[in-house]
């Protein structure tokens, strides 16, 4: 379960994939439409979610660690990493500046992660559970801090969301070419098959990325526009 070598035989698509998949539809849809009855249970499922975000970040550091596989590419700084701390912070102090940019990062980039998955490892591999559970998580605390903490996202939110995904990115770049590294996928897409593979190389990898991201935030904005018209039109 804990080998390096062994069971790294995961397929897109296979069963167990699929499986995994559907298990997080499944809990997204219990959160949202058994809201009512779990809200008396709100504050199991936060420190629940907590937990889960701590013990994906900090048990990925000690399986690298204890394999002798760590690098500076195990650093936590990759998206869904950063997904991963503002919903930990938000966790423990509100900020609906933070929630911005986390809706963003962490709806549709994090379901793209669990359709296509950066993964060698499969069930029960530890990497595989980390990963879709990890993932899963980062998704269902933006549900949990829109539908259980009542955060909303003004339309403002896409352009100021993009510009600070921007200039976080521009440390990363510097780090990669520092130290070699891919974090969030800068320097070259993934080594396996996923959506970035058709990215091409050089300048157009860059101008694909961008193009793709302020895609992914205008398409992610559109639930949150809709909400928020419906309840205007519930309040007149």
């Amino acid at each position: 379960m804990f080998s390096v070598t062994e069971m790294r035989t995961f397929e897109l698509f296979s069963i167990q994939h699929i499986a995994a998949f559907l298990f997080f539809v499944l809990v997204s849809f219990c959160l949202i439409y058994f809201r009512r009855t779990l809200k008396p249970h709100q504050s199991f499922i936060k420190w629940t979610l907590f937990s889960i975000l701590v013990l994906s970040e900090v048990s990925a550091q000690i399986w690298v660690l204890a394999t002798g596989q760590w690098e500076l590419g195990s650093l936590p700084l990759h998206l869904c990493s950063i997904s991963t701390f503002i919903s930990i912070y938000l966790f423990l102090k509100p900020s609906k500046k933070a929630f911005y940019l986390l809706y963003f990062t962490g709806m549709i980039p994090a379901i793209l992660s669990i359709v296509t998955p950066e993964l060698f490892y499969q069930f029960p591999h530890y990497r595989f559970l980390k990963y879709f559970l990890h993932h899963s998580a980062i998704t269902w605390s933006v549900l949990f801090f829109l539908v259980y903490e009542g955060y909303r996202v003004p339309k403002k939110a896409i352009w100021t969301g993009f510009l600070l995904l921007n200039i976080i990115s521009i440390p990363i770049f510097f780090i990669n070419l520092l130290l070699d590294t891919n974090f969030f996928y800068l320097a070259k897409p993934t080594e396996s098959q996923t959506i970035l593979s058709f990215f091409g190389s050089g300048i157009m990898y860059y101008i694909n990325l961008e193009i793709a991201a302020l895609i992914v935030f205008i398409i992610t904005y559109l639930p949150m526009g809709l909400l928020l018209k419906k309840e205007k039109n519930t309040d007149m």
